[in-house]
């Protein structure tokens, strides 16, 4: 009987042990980044001079077209559908029953950063203007946590992220967009940052270059050890909106690239080898055809539909879900579930957390 007993406390613990928290948290957004390339790969119909503005169709074609959906996905996205689909979880996909959408029915950035950082969507968020938003998010609700105070910081390519956060409420570190860092004493890596940022050409006034963004957020991970890191590359959105759908792949396959990288990087340091999660999504949809594909608003039908990405410590390994429908309102909670925290406390309308388990 107490051989019994025994057996079954070890079974009990070696079963939660598959869903404990996290240490750490690392999120990375790709702007505007549609669910048909991401469950489906390079687009055939869009890779053209006439709907997607492709100059050099047969090179774009020999990069990244592929017979199979299966395999034009793994082609652009090599990391999410080798590690991430393979060892945690994956949502959205309409082929599936399982699509994954917005609730704020804006279908454009500030709203959907919104309602993925504070857990609903919110009707006075209805342009893309830097006001500070007046809901508490999940980042600054963790950085209250004693445990995470003072590591808790995001780094994004858009500077209207910085409005989406808060920047004079919330006290996190937050680099925006061209803004060069502020970290002192800088180190060498920084330095360097700071020198390629102010030599490139401003392209788009408010959106740097998803590289510089890149480059800060992996020296920051070095440099601070934060609990909770935030990543927003914006190259895939901007692309897509000036019709150049070569570039908009390049972005998207360039930013997994930055995610395994990041990943790895974490992975090679013992506080978050094994300690970490991975979450990987995008704010909104686009238009579904070679005429709407560039843009995305309350009247773009189909720009509503997103994807989520989780990976990590806690995670069981479920691969692509089917049969269950998810909203970008469970992002926030999820976040916070992930490493232990219960962000639902703060306000009654924030979203359930994503179904982790079966």
């Amino acid at each position: 009987m107490i051989a019994r007993f025994v057996f079954l406390l070890i079974g009990f613990f070696a079963s939660a042990s598959t869903v404990l928290a996290a240490d750490n948290l690392i999120f990375v957004t790709l702007d505007g980044f549609r669910w048909q390339e991401f469950f489906g790969g390079a687009d055939d119909a869009l890779m053209n001079k006439e709907s997607g503005g492709v100059a050099n169709v047969p090179t774009l074609k020999s990069k990244f077209f592929k017979e199979s959906a299966e395999a034009r996905r793994e082609t652009l996205l090599p990391f999410v559908w080798t590690q991430m689909a393979q060892h945690g979880q994956v949502f959205g996909d309409p082929t599936r029953n399982a699509v994954a959408q917005v609730t704020n029915g804006k279908k454009f950035s500030y709203p959907g950063y919104n309602e993925m950082f504070v857990g609903f969507a919110d009707d006075r968020i209805k342009s893309n203007d830097p006001i500070p938003n007046p809901n508490i998010n999940v980042l600054e609700f963790l950085n209250r946590d004693a445990k995470f105070a003072g590591r808790v910081a995001a780094y994004a390519t858009w500077d209207v992220i910085g409005a989406v956060l808060n920047r004079q409420r919330s006290g996190l570190f937050i680099q925006t967009a061209w803004r060069p860092i502020q970290d002192v004493p800088l180190s060498p890596a920084q330095v360097v940052v700071n020198e390629m940022q102010a030599k490139l050409p401003v392209y788009w006034k408010d959106n740097v270059w998803d590289a510089v963004t890149m480059a800060g957020a992996k020296e920051h991970l070095i440099k601070h050890r934060p609990r909770a890191l935030y990543v927003g590359l914006g190259e895939t959105d901007e692309w897509a909106h000036a019709r150049r759908y070569d570039l908009y792949l390049d972005a998207a396959f360039k930013g997994d690239a930055f995610i395994r990288e990041l990943w790895e990087l974490a992975q090679s340091m013992p506080e978050y080898k094994d300690k970490t999660v991975l979450v990987v999504t995008t704010d909104h949809g686009r238009g579904m055809t070679g005429k709407d594909w560039t843009n995305h608003s309350a009247d773009t039908v189909g720009a509503e539909f997103i994807w989520i990405a989780v990976m990590g410590a806690g995670v069981e390994p479920l691969g692509v879900r089917s049969d269950i429908k998810t909203t970008q309102s469970q992002i926030a909670p999820t976040l916070a579930k992930l490493v232990g925290q219960d962000f639902r406390a703060v306000d009654p309308k924030i979203a359930a957390p994503l179904p982790l388990q079966k």
